[in-house]
């Protein structure tokens, strides 16, 4: 296994792309890890990565998979698959990335999706909740994120890193505030640039998506306040919540080669909100 300790002599890992690179967009022959793919944001992201010819995409969930999961699983044969996995426990992570290189002999990207919400006046949280969603979303975050880089570096490869941020890392969400919860993605986001600038010398590249308002379980309850028309009429942009799907195509390409020069930003896909 390389030494990662030694990192300031060893000669920069260059993503530039080879004579015959390919420019199209997409993710032929790459074996892509999301956590927290069994439902909500990371299974559409799963279609979005098989859609554009992902070789095989692995859900890494702690809850069971559902009708949806086998769904995506059925269309896509051996090529959706799922190993339990706890984002908070480190050596849960370690082992299924080793599972996963074991059963497919390499893996290219790591999606770290997973995360919780909590939305409620900031008086009324307690340091519980607090640290429940630290632990979950930043700490889970950075030990998937280690977890796949050593391995990277392990075997040599190229690989691509996408954390999934949140809008809220921006600006407040009026919809739905929560303190802790913006404080977590902003962690997230913050924590991209800095590990995009430690890895880039192993050809790691390292990007956050921070999405607008979606549509999920975790959101339902926004969407189906009685005031929700309103709220949206005042923030302008797209007054409607995005599907899981919609925010695919950035995370597509941030996994692929043609994002060979990309690293250490975050994109925006929000319908514009939070962009004042």
């Amino acid at each position: 296994m390389a030494d990662t300790q030694g990192s300031e002599a060893m000669p920069y890992l260059s993503t530039e792309p080879s004579p015959n690179a390919s420019w199209a967009v997409n993710l032929s022959h790459k074996v892509i890890a999301i956590t927290g793919a069994n439902r909500g944001i990371g299974l559409g992201l799963a279609e979005v990565c098989l859609a554009n010819d992902a070789a095989v995409v692995y859900s890494l969930d702690l809850s069971e998979p559902d009708e949806d999961f086998q769904a995506l699983a059925k269309k896509n044969p051996n090529r959706f698959k799922y190993l339990h996995m706890d984002v908070t426990d480190e050596a849960s992570i370690k082992q299924t990335v080793d599972a996963i290189v074991a059963a497919e002999g390499a893996i290219h990207g790591m999606i770290a999706n997973a995360g919780m919400t909590k939305h409620q006046p900031a008086l009324e949280f307690s340091r519980e909740q607090v640290e429940q969603l630290f632990k979950l979303n930043v700490f889970g975050a950075f030990s998937c994120a280690q977890a796949a880089a050593k391995k990277f570096i392990e075997l040599g490869i190229k690989g691509s890193i996408v954390f999934t941020a949140s809008m809220t890392s921006y600006r407040p969400n009026r919809a739905g505030p929560s303190a802790p919860y913006g404080g977590t993605k902003a962690a997230v986001r913050n924590m991209t640039h800095t590990l995009a600038m430690e890895w880039a010398q192993y050809g790691i590249r390292v990007n956050s998506v921070s999405p607008g308002f979606v549509r999920t379980q975790m959101t339902a309850k926004i969407e189906a306040a009685p005031d929700f028309d309103t709220k949206m009429k005042y923030y302008g942009g797209m007054p409607r919540l995005a599907l899981p799907q919609e925010l695919g195509g950035a995370y597509v390409y941030l996994m692929s080669d043609t994002a060979t020069y990309t690293t250490g930003i975050d994109i925006p896909v929000a319908g514009i909100v939070g962009a004042w």
